[in-house]
């Protein structure tokens, strides 16, 4: 190993510090140069491209008390939520933005629905804490949802990375047994990507080689290619212990390809001492340049936080440039994908208001052209409307046929007890319409719960039918369909209500016992027989015209049969097919004045939230690759 000259190294280095201001810690240089890569991935990750495809990042992992708050702390120019135990609970992307002197610093922190934006900074820790206590609980449960703080200042540097939870040995009190394995989860969802430097943050005063985190590193790089290390904590090595540290930072113990870089963050009675961030960067290059061992590190750029922020922004820009053209690529890839199979699904609502306002009432109109070809006779469903419903006139209709046979009987049987049971002062041969009248009356009332059971059977065979039609219309859209559900319900009740009324209005009407004389002697005619023809028995018979009652009341009830076999139907077809279909249609033409469309159209399957997911990706992967373009 090659030894530090104090003297040489400790003059170039004091002479460096004069030469240059102490702005932060960033070379102010490079800024214009390595800003707008960094602000297309932070825009990359702001789109959510990063759920389709890994983005360049860095990641900081250490043991718990290893010092890692402290690194982010001195990058950042702010106080995190630092401690014992698990400090950091949820992912925390550190967004440090460097902007141009003269403007105030300010700050936004944000997570799931909140969005906070201040502009002190000592109200960053109390906004980390109070951000983690609302997803991950109060106590010391972790979360794996993201806390994104942006900091932009005159005096940071430009740099994005994402801390991460200190890996936990043993749990303590109020932790749960598998405290250590749930964050080796979390950690392992960032770190063992290819597209994610690894910073490992390791305390100078352990022994390297046992550090959890660093082993976590090499399991998922093992040739060190992504991974840098830091060592922090160099005041509380043992004396004697200098040159293994060198050994370590000098890459002989480990290998990484990125290196080690030591530090020394403030500690806790620097921070009780009330000692500033600046006071601190100027107190830790003065500790470096004075160390018997470490000063040549100030030579060789591997200490001090300056050097460290330095170095992680070279690395990230130069990680997202040789990353940037096997991100277009895969972006072409899954946009060709998506294109492909989204050609094949079936077609959803645009994510364009404009256009989905279109497609709204497109929907809602092939579902009333299908409700009216249905109400005219044509067969958009599975069974037959019009077949089921002449099916169910036709039981009406035998059923009044059936009832003929029972009505010529009691006829007869009246005719028979007539002057037994009717007549009253009137001599032999003369009869009383009345009681005739009455026969027919009481008989045809009793017609009119068949009609109405009748009525109820085509309800439901036309509010089945219209339902299907919605459900086939609306089968991606729950509000929809239960609207129409609704509404088909309502209407059908409605007209259900009217019919049955009409109906009896049709039959109080029956109770006229009225047809039209020319009907009437046609269809006596017709039913008249030659039986009928012979005389009766009786030396009277030729004179009693009760002879011919019989045959007279069958003709007429030959008309009330075909008057209800005709009549019940039609006002059954008008009322609960034709208007109710025109009611139905009208009602939700009504819906595009008042409804919300997105709810309107709101997707329940999983066909429709996996295409909506596609529509998605691949309108991020279509904007991501135009913000790409100008870089690739």
């Amino acid at each position: 190993m090659m030894e530090c000259k104090q003297d040489s190294y400790e003059d170039i280095a004091y002479a460096g510090e004069k030469s240059k201001p102490m702005e932060g810690v960033f070379h102010s240089h490079l800024e214009e140069r390595v800003r707008p890569y960094i602000d297309l991935i932070d825009s990359l990750r702001l789109i959510g491209v990063e759920e389709d495809l890994a983005l360049p990042t860095i990641a900081v992992i250490g043991d718990q008390s290893s010092g890692k708050s402290s690194v982010l702390e001195a990058l950042s120019g702010v106080a995190l939520p630092r401690g014992s135990g698990i400090v950091t609970r949820c992912p925390l992307e550190l967004k440090l933005r460097k902007i141009k002197c003269g403007i105030q610093w300010k700050a936004v922190i944000s997570y799931k629905e909140q969005f906070v934006e201040f502009d002190d900074p000592t109200l960053v820790e109390g906004y980390v804490e109070a951000a983690q206590n609302e997803l991950a609980g109060e106590g010391v449960g972790i979360c794996d949802e993201l806390i994104t703080l942006e900091i932009m200042a005159p005096d940071t540097c430009d740099l994005t990375l994402i801390d991460l939870p200190g890996i936990a040995r043993v749990p303590v009190k109020g932790q749960p047994d598998d405290i250590g394995h749930k964050i080796k989860n979390l950690l392992w969802k960032y770190i063992e990507k290819d597209q994610t430097i690894n910073l490992v943050v390791v305390p100078c005063n352990v022994d390297i080689a046992t550090t959890e985190a660093l082993k976590m590193a090499q399991e998922v790089d093992p040739e060190g290619k992504r991974t840098l290390a830091i060592l922090t904590k160099p005041d509380l090595i043992d004396r004697g212990t200098e040159k293994n540290i060198l050994d370590v930072i000098q890459n002989q113990v480990i290998p990484l390809s990125k290196g080690y870089i030591i530090v020394k963050c403030r500690g806790q009675k620097q921070i009780d001492d009330k000692i500033s961030l600046s006071e601190a960067t100027r107190v830790e290059r003065e500790f470096f340049r004075h160390h018997e061992f470490f000063s040549c590190l100030l030579y060789e750029d591997k200490a001090t936080i300056q050097c460290l922020s330095t170095k992680l922004t070279q690395d990230l820009v130069d990680h997202i440039k040789k990353s940037l053209p096997l991100i277009s690529e895969e972006m072409k890839k899954q946009l060709w994908s998506l294109r492909k199979e989204l050609s094949q699904c079936e077609p959803g609502p645009p994510l364009d208001p404009k256009k989905r306002k279109t497609f709204f009432i497109d929907t809602l109109s092939k579902f009333n052209n299908k409700i009216n070809r249905l109400a005219s006779g044509e067969v958009v469903n599975n069974d037959n409307l019009f077949v089921l419903l002449r099916s169910e006139f036709k039981k009406w209709k035998d059923h009044l046929d059936n009832t003929k046979s029972s009505f010529h009987k009691t006829v007869q049987d009246v005719v028979n007890e007539y002057d037994l049971m009717h007549r009253g002062r009137e001599l032999p041969g003369f009869s009383d319409y009345r009681v005739f009248e009455m026969v027919v009356q009481k008989l045809v009332i009793q017609l009119t719960g068949p009609a109405i059971d009748t009525l109820r059977v085509i309800r439901d065979t036309i509010q089945k039918q219209f339902s299907d039609v919605s459900k086939t219309c609306f089968l991606n859209y729950p509000f929809l369909q239960c609207v129409a559900t609704n509404k088909i319900d309502n209407i059908q009740s409605k007209q259900e209500a009217k019919v049955e009324q009409r109906i009896m209005e049709q039959f109080e009407m029956e109770q006229l016992v009225y047809t039209q004389d020319g009907i009437y002697f046609k269809t006596l005619n017709e039913t008249h027989s030659a039986e009928e023809q012979k005389a009766s028995e009786d030396n009277f018979a030729g004179f009693d015209n009760r002879n011919k009652y019989p045959e007279m009341l069958r003709a007429y009830y030959e008309i009330v049969v075909q008057r209800l076999a005709d009549q019940v139907p039609m006002l059954i077809r008008y009322f609960m097919l034709k208007e109710s279909a025109h009611l139905l249609c009208s009602e939700m033409l009504g819906l595009m004045d008042g409804a919300n469309v997105a709810d309107a159209l709101r997707e329940e399957s999983n066909a429709s939230r996996h295409r909506i997911d596609m529509q998605n990706r691949m309108d991020r992967l279509t904007l991501a690759q135009e913000k790409l373009s100008n870089f690739v």
